[in-house]
This record gives structure tokens, C-alpha cells and sequence, in this order.
């Protein structure tokens, strides 16, 4: 999580450059906002540094100048802000000069082509998406630009055209240059450029949709009220005739985690948090801290509401609240659509804070040359997908004070592999061609091949034991068997079941039993996590396994890793579980002695 990673915080004004200005402000803990976009202020500020070196550029002047665009030409509607200049709010410069600013070096052309903004109900999402559709519309300089609200539905999609048409009718310069068709409602917006040529903007719903749009921006309100992809796909197959075209996607939190918005905010998660690396995207999604409590701590709420006490009042939420206090069954809208919770979701498993403080490249000659203890886990996949291999050394075996080294190998088949990618939205062939995927020819993982592959890290690091499920182990093993090769390997069940294998006459009462146990395996690897005790080989894959593992839990409280209802693929926290779970059951160690401790005192 890039909470937990230092980046150069550059002292600008709000004069010169308000995007960096906002990031720093937010970095620096001057303003509060939640763990995501803090990681979006971090990212920028990182870019400002190392973006140059995959070809990005800050282009500071078209920054500005679409920021001021929006205080100079459009004017805001209803209540309070009926006629009103709509001068961007801090939060909101941040994310309209991000997505304007930020460029190819050698192109000259918009970095980012893909923006999800996520955000507590009120805080101004449909004008900023009105705002930006009419900025694409007449300033962008797009040639025959078509420009499209759109919706699941026809009156979802006319929701945020409304508020373009307010805009124009608001403001007597786009008047001017604006013409409407129909009325009662509108149902087109055109303008005809200097250069002549006619650019229009519309809504569409996949129950109305045209044949073949052409989208240079197409705009996306409450996405998570879209049952499917096929709004999102039509629009995007679009925009292979766009040099540069720009997908917005807006919502309030939703609630069904096999969603096409909880795809997307789980990507949009994974960009600002480092986890996957996508240039292309621009991720704006606000949310409570973990411990975080909306119902008694008004401190927190302007982290889910960015425009606090700007569009919706301190006063207002505050009467939300005691309706959730009064009414439960209100509860679960109230932090949904005002704290963005994504209620009937789970949490994942593993803190990124605690994660990528473990972070450390091993020296593997090293490793092998102190003779620390080797243990595996092995987690083999069915063979068309991923398969994990994770290595753990025991550098102290002290009991209860334990430390380790790990390190995790991946294959899966090369064929299927773009097609996943594109299913699970990761960038599995990056990692490939990064070196931490190894991807094997053809469709399926062949047993030999994986064979060779098992023998291969195994002569090198002469692990004592390698635990994995007994599914494919027997295929696996007459596989090792044909070649020769004997391997060190023992089930670890990955279920609720427990294997005992050996019993210690001379343990204390209740621990005279030596077993694998995955529930037992999870949490001593979370208290090595939490307890900074484990260093973790860096690889992006892994951290994508991390961040996508969610806790399943039987009627006696003991937890698994729920591969059902995982956000994303969880094949290497497995396998790192099971290692961490045969070298504890095969470590015998004293227990730490304080006089061992040169500072203990019995004064």
C-alpha cells in the first residue's frame, strides 16, 4: 500500500499547480481523506518523479487551463447553487487536472482513458461528470466528438443529461454556441466547432442503444446499478476510432460483490495501491479507514464526503446517522450510499499496511549458504490455471518469536493467459514478461513439465517438506516418479480438516500433537505478518493474492481463505499459508529466555 512507502513531497502553491498542491496537502496529513485516495495523492506525487521514465509527462498548463475552464464557462443548478460559477472544489481540481494533465511524452496524448470516481451520496458527482462531458464536448478539440450520458437504463441516462442541459441553459455563452433537439425532454446536445465540424452529446442505455457509437467520452452515473458489462463494452468497442477517448465511471458504493462496479472498484483499489500497475486509469475512490466508526466519530465522515459541509451539510448527516442508530433496517443504505461501505461485502483478509512492510528482496545465494531450514507449501491448481510454489526459510526458530524469508514461484499456461487477464482484469502478461509468472506453452499445465519445473527449485534449495492439497498430488507424484525425482512432499489439507502427523509423548498437555491444519497455518502466518517476524520476496502477483483474500469462518470460529468469494485469484497466499504451516509443526525450539536479552533487569 503506498501508505507505507516515502514519496518526495514537493512544496507548490494552489496558485501554481492546485492538483500537486491538493496531493501534497493530503500526503502531508493536512487534509483528511481516506486510505484510497490518499494512495491517489501518492501516486501522483510518485509520478511526478519516476512517471519519466515510462514516458509520462505533467503537463501543467493544460492542467490549469481546464481547471479555470470550469469556473469560466459553466454554471451550476438547483437550490442553493442555482446560477452559481461552478468552481471546482480542491478534491475536484485534483481529479479534473489529473485527467487532463497527465500525458504521453512522446504523443502528446491523454495518459489516462479510464476514470472511476466512487464517492458518498451529494457530493456532486453528476454535475462534475456534466461538467466534463461539456468540457469534452467544445474544448477538447476532438473532431466530430460524440459525447454520451449513459445508463442501464433510458431515465438513468437522462438523470446526468439533465444536468449538462442545465449547464448550457445556466450559462449564456454555451447558449450561444450550444443548439438543443427536442424538448420535454432535451435529448441532444450539439455544437458546431470553428473548423465546421458537428459534435453532439447524448444519453444511451443498453435498452435504447444505437448501432455502432463512436464515443470520444462516454460518461457512466451509478454504475453500481448496472446489472452487467454490456453498457460499458458497446461504449468501449467505440473508442478504436478515438486517438484519445476517456470512459467515466461514477457511483455511490454498491452492495453485490459479483458486480461489474465491484470489479471495477476493486481495480480501481489495486491502481491507487500499487498493486497493479495501469497508466491508463485514473482512480478517485473515497472510503473510512479500517477502526474507522461513522456512527460516533463525525471526524471521519468527510473522508467518504470529500465535499463536506460544500454540498452536503455537517447537520444533514448528522440526521442520516440517527436514523441508522433508530431505524437498523436503515443502517446498511446509510453506510452505503453516505460512508461508502460496501455493505454484504467482506474485508479482506490481509492489512496492505502490515503487507508491504514485509517487503524485502531476499539474497537466495545467501539463504542457502547460512543452511537456515527449508520448508514448501505447494498449492497446484487445476491445469488451466495458476499454480504457486512458496519457499520459507526459518531464520530464528525461537518458539513464539519465530522468523522467516519466503519466496513464491508461479506458472501458469501461456495460451489462456491474455484471456484471463482480460476476465480478472490483471496484468498477468506484464508479470509474465517481469519474470514473475512463468507461463508454459499451450492450454493446459502439464504435469511433466510442472514436474521438471518442482525438481528444478528443489535441487537448489533442498526444502525439508513441502505441503500440498492432495488434489492432483497423486497425478503429480507418478510424474516425478517417471522422471526420477523424489521430492519431500505431504498433504496439508486446505480445509477445515486437521492431519495430525506424529504425536510428541514429551510435549506439554495439549500440544503433544504435531498436525497441519489450515486454520492453524493462517494464523501463524497473520501474527509473522502483523509481528513484522516474515520477509516476503516482493512479486506483484503475491501482492494481488494478498489483497484478494477474504476469511470464510465455521459455526466454532475457526477461518480459512475463501477461495469463493475472493475479490481476485488467492493461489500464492495458499501456498505461503501451508509453508508457514510446515515449518511451525516441524520447528522445535527453546522458548525465548529474558536473560538472553542484554537490556533485562530485574530492577
Amino acid at each position: 500500500m503506498m501508505d507505507s512507502i516515502d514519496v518526495e513531497i514537493p512544496d507548490v502553491s494552489y496558485d501554481d499547480d492546485p492538483v500537486t498542491a491538493w496531493a501534497a496537502d493530503v500526503a502531508r496529513g493536512n487534509i483528511v481523506a481516506g486510505p484510497h485516495v490518499r494512495n491517489a495523492c501518492r501516486r501522483h506525487l510518485r509520478d511526478l518523479v519516476e512517471g519519466p521514465t515510462r514516458g509520462l509527462v505533467w503537463d501543467l498548463d493544460t492542467s490549469n487551463k481546464r481547471i479555470k475552464w470550469f469556473g469560466e464557462k459553466l454554471r451550476l443548478n438547483g437550490g442553493q447553487f442555482e446560477g452559481r460559477r461552478f468552481r471546482l472544489h480542491p478534491s475536484q481540481a485534483f481529479r479534473v487536472g489529473s485527467l487532463f494533465g497527465w500525458k504521453w511524452a512522446d504523443t502528446g496524448l491523454r495518459r489516462f482513458r479510464r476514470f472511476y470516481d466512487e464517492e458518498g451520496k451529494g457530493n456532486g458527482k453528476s454535475p462534475l461528470l456534466a461538467g466534463i462531458g461539456i468540457c469534452m464536448m467544445v474544448a477538447d478539440g476532438e473532431p466530430r466528438a460524440e459525447i454520451y450520458a449513459a445508463a442501464a437504463k433510458k431515465d438513468q441516462a437522462q438523470v446526468l443529461f439533465r444536468d449538462a442541459v442545465a449547464m448550457r441553459d445556466q450559462s449564456p455563452e454555451l447558449m450561444r454556441r450550444i443548439s438543443t433537439s427536442g424538448e420535454n425532454p432535451v435529448w441532444q446536445l450539439t455544437y458546431i466547432s470553428k473548423g465546421g465540424d458537428k459534435r453532439f452529446f447524448k444519453p444511451i442505455s443498453a435498452d435504447k442503444a444505437q448501432s455502432g457509437p463512436r464515443p470520444s467520452c462516454a460518461l457512466c452515473d451509478e454504475v453500481h446499478e448496472h446489472p452487467n458489462r454490456d453498457v460499458i463494452e458497446m461504449l468501449e468497442r467505440g473508442f478504436k476510432f478515438r486517438k484519445q477517448p476517456l470512459l467515466v465511471m461514477a457511483t455511490n458504493s454498491g452492495s453485490d460483490r459479483k458486480s461489474i462496479c465491484w470489479e471495477e472498484h476493486q481495480h480501481a483499489v489495486n491502481v491507487a495501491a500499487g498493486i497493479i500497475q495501469d497508466d491508463t486509469t485514473f482512480a478517485f475512490v473515497c472510503s473510512l479507514d479500517e477502526g474507522d466508526d461513522w456512527e460516533n466519530d463525525p471526524s471521519c465522515w468527510v473522508k467518504a464526503n470529500p465535499l463536506l459541509d460544500v454540498t452536503i451539510t455537517t447537520e444533514y448527516l448528522k440526521g442520516v446517522v440517527d436514523q441508522a442508530r433508530m431505524m437498523p433496517g436503515k443502517r446498511n443504505g446509510i453506510a452505503r450510499l453516505h460512508f461508502c461501505e460496501w455493505t454484504q461485502s467482506v474485508n479482506a483478509a490481509i492489512k496492505r499496511e502490515a503487507w508491504m512492510a514485509c517487503q524485502k528482496v531476499l539474497d537466495l545465494d545467501w539463504l542457502i549458504e547460512q543452511g537456515f531450514p527449508c520448508y514448501g507449501g505447494l498449492d497446484l491448481s487445476r491445469t488451466r490455471d495458476f499454480t504457486a510454489l512458496t519457499l520459507i526459510w526459518v531464520l530464528d526458530g525461537t518458539k513464539d518469536a519465530e522468523r522467516f524469508a519466503s519466496k513464491t514461484w508461479f506458472w501458469t499456461p501461456a495460451d489462456t493467459l491474455d484471456d484471463r487477464a482480460s476476465t480478472d482484469q490483471a496484468p498477468y502478461d506484464l508479470w509474465r514478461d517481469q519474470g514473475f509468472i512463468e507461463a508454459v506453452p499451450g492450454q493446459r499445465l502439464k504435469y511433466p513439465w510442472l514436474a521438471s519445473a518442482l525438481a528444478e527449485i528443489c535441487a537448489r534449495f533442498e526444502p525439508i517438506e513441502i505441503g500440498a492439497d492432495q488434489y492432483g498430488l497423486e497425478q503429480l507424484s507418478e510424474h516425478l516418479d517417471d522422471q526420477g525425482v523424489s521430492l519431500p512432499l505431504t498433504i496439508h489439507p486446505q480445509g477445515f480438516q486437521r492431519r495430525v502427523l506424529e504425536r510428541d509423548p514429551d510435549a506439554p498437555d495439549g500440544e503433544q500433537e504435531i498436525y497441519l491444519w489450515m486454520p492453524h497455518s493462517i494464523n501463524k502466518l497473520e501474527h509473522a505478518l502483523y509481528e513484522a517476524r516474515i520477509e516476503i520476496d516482493p512479486n506483484p502477483m503475491l501482492d494481488s493474492c494478498a489483497a484478494s483474500t477474504v476469511f470464510a469462518e465455521n459455526r466454532t470460529g475457526h477461518r480459512m481463505f475463501d477461495k469463493e468469494h475472493a475479490f481476485g485469484r488467492i493461489d500464492g497466499m495458499v501456498s505461503l499459508a501451508m509453508s508457514m504451516g510446515m515449518a511451525m509443526c516441524r520447528v522445535r525450539a527453546p522458548e525465548a529466555s529474558p536473560w538472553d536479552d542484554p537490556d533485562f533487569s530485574m530492577n
